[in-house]
């Protein structure tokens, strides 16, 4: 098959590097692993892992820990102690 196209594409430097390490582990190019990817993508119609959304719920709980608003405790046992406070 003739190849004759080029995709561009940004991405954060440091996972960059750390594809590019992965893919040196495995013997393969970055234009290698784009065009295995691009390739199952035309055949299937579907990315060929599952992408995951977080609903609203999780998506809100994701940002108040990420504000730092989340709850710290110091061991195990006082965490089961706090989950089970209103059983």
């Amino acid at each position: 098959m003739k190849t004759d196209s080029i995709i561009r594409t940004r991405i954060n430097a440091e996972t960059k590097e750390k594809a590019m390490h992965a893919l040196k582990e495995m013997g393969i190019t970055a234009s290698d692993a784009i065009r295995l990817l691009m390739t199952r993508i035309a055949e299937e119609k579907k990315l060929p892992f599952e992408v995951k959304v977080p609903n609203a719920a999780t998506q809100q709980a994701m940002n108040e820990l990420n504000a730092g608003k989340g709850k710290k405790v110091s061991s195990l046992s006082k965490l089961m102690a706090d989950l089970h406070e209103n059983d």
